[in-house]
């Protein structure tokens, strides 16, 4: 497959592979320079549980999910009393 680089230095990777591979809009590569007209583009791995705290806090039951304290450890953690 052949693609063109734009003004702006982009590459589209085709649309066939995007489907295939199921690469959306907003996800980030790494490319690496292998030799002179070589590269290797790799999609860039998500950081654990990435976006996890944002997903939590989007949740529609308010206030039921608080982040911590950077200072606190889940030892700080003290056991809700249910009634």
């Amino acid at each position: 497959m052949k693609t063109t680089v734009s003004t702006k230095g982009q590459v589209v990777i085709p649309a066939e592979i995007r489907e295939e591979d199921e690469i959306k809009p907003g996800q980030e590569f790494e490319i690496e320079r292998l030799d002179r007209g070589e590269y290797r583009l790799k999609r860039a791995e998500k950081e654990r549980n990435a976006g996890l705290v944002q997903l939590l806090l989007s949740c529609p039951v308010k206030d039921w999910f608080h982040p911590m304290d950077r200072t606190e450890t889940t030892a700080d953690l003290k056991a809700p009393a249910f009634k």
